[in-house]
């Protein structure tokens, strides 16, 4: 690869708690990937418009609300809309097994519950990359 994997790591909607989101920041830094971290509070429109604006490769939300059933579908309709087919969209938190099941049946990649080790999330967007980015 010529350049760094870009991943940009966001919090949608009232969600307050980022520690997470802050470590999985860290973690992919450290494996090498450029992140951009979005902060708290934000909606799906501003994630993926960030997301078009600065290029990047894969989008991961970390989500603790609940919210995630209508936080990744709408996210992705936003991607779909925009062109953005080749970007990963992917995530974690508390999400039950069956919500998993059907968001990855939409479209979702991956997604981590809490106490996943950092080197396999940051292995699953170096894998997808490889396989569906080309620069």
């Amino acid at each position: 690869m010529k350049r760094p994997i870009r991943v940009l790591v966001a919090k949608v909607g009232l969600d307050g708690h980022d520690r997470g989101a802050k470590v999985i920041a860290t973690s992919l830094r450290d494996a090498g990937m450029e992140v951009i971290y979005t902060g708290l509070r934000q909606t799906a429109e501003m994630v993926v418009n960030t997301a078009l604006q600065e290029d990047v490769d894969a989008i991961g939300i970390s989500i603790l609300s609940g919210a995630h059933n209508t936080v990744f579908p709408k996210i992705l309709q936003l991607m779909h809309e925009k062109k953005m087919d080749d970007v990963l969209l992917t995530g974690g938190g508390i999400i039950p097994d069956d919500d998993m099941k059907k968001l990855s049946a939409l479209g979702v990649g991956r997604l981590f519950p809490p106490g996943t080790p950092m080197h396999e999330i940051a292995h699953y967007i170096q894998e997808w990359t490889k396989e569906h980015r080309s620069f």
